[in-house]
């Protein structure tokens, strides 16, 4: 009787240290499952709306961004605004509700950080770079700035409010080349939406937006974009709705699965 009473006690034992085992696995189990993942680690589950106001070059890449957030954390949604970096920081600075902004350079951020409405220090996640787009097959045979000022050639660029406007006249400056563009629009997107039309003969653009429209348009590459890449800086914003996912999807465009999806797109590293 004592050596079966002795048995029993022990297998009790072992029936509570198997229960306590199971108890922390599925823990574990838990936070896997439904916690953040930031390139690696794990924070508490987060839900909710995530607006994004972001740099209209971010278009292809965020919105891809934004999809594996959301499969990752069910019960979220991310909404962008894509525009140009000057138009979305005076709609942020005018009080439009906002999470995140991501800008295609520092200048617009300042404005933003200026005002006060950022949270904490702006972080340069991206660098992005300048080419010529061109219709498919280079009809015009451009080869470089210096062949924007042909007689014939139309050309668009982004104002130069806009970073990607700046951009085109820090190079243009570098190459010495003075250059009248039949229109001046308000972000990326819109330049290139003329040369795709058929309105222009070549745009100034980020590598990135011609690498998204390849099958409409060529990339010219040329040595002056050298002297203006800019460079992409993201924050939190002091008033955003839902603190907690907005720094969730920041955390994950910083991580190397967001870096990922940025670089295949052609953004470089900071």
């Amino acid at each position: 009787m004592k050596k079966h009473g002795i048995r029993a006690a022990l297998v009790g034992l072992a029936a509570v240290l198997v229960v306590g085992a199971a108890g922390c696995g599925g823990d574990d189990n838990d936070a896997g499952s439904g916690g953040v993942q930031t390139g690696g680690a794990t924070s508490a589950a987060v839900s909710g709306d995530v607006t994004v106001f972001a740099a209209a070059s971010l278009t292809e890449s965020f919105t891809q961004i934004g999809k594996d957030f959301e499969a990752a954390n069910p019960g979220t949604k991310v909404t962008f605004n894509f525009a140009g970096s000057s138009a979305l920081a005076t709609q942020i600075n005018q009080g439009a509700p906002a999470d995140v902004f991501a800008s295609a350079a520092p200048a617009n951020m300042k404005t933003v950080t200026d005002a006060g409405n950022a949270d904490g220090t702006p972080r340069t996640f991206v660098k992005n770079q300048l080419v010529i787009a061109v219709p498919k097959g280079n009809p015009k045979d451009i080869a470089g700035l210096a062949d924007l000022t042909k007689p014939g050639v139309k050309v668009a660029l982004c104002a130069e409010q806009v970073p990607c406007g700046a951009a085109a006249k820090k190079a243009l400056d570098a190459a010495s080349v003075k250059l009248t563009p039949v229109t001046l629009e308000q972000d990326v997107k819109a330049a290139l939406s003329k040369v795709t039309l058929g309105e222009v003969d070549a745009a100034l653009v980020y590598r990135t937006d011609a690498r998204s429209a390849a099958s409409d348009v060529d990339g010219v590459e040329f040595p002056e974009s050298a002297s203006a890449i800019n460079e992409y800086p993201i924050t939190l914003l002091k008033d955003a709705p839902n603190k907690a996912a907005a720094q969730a999807f920041l955390d994950w465009v910083l991580s190397d699965k967001g870096m990922n999806v940025l670089t295949q797109a052609g953004f470089q590293a900071p």
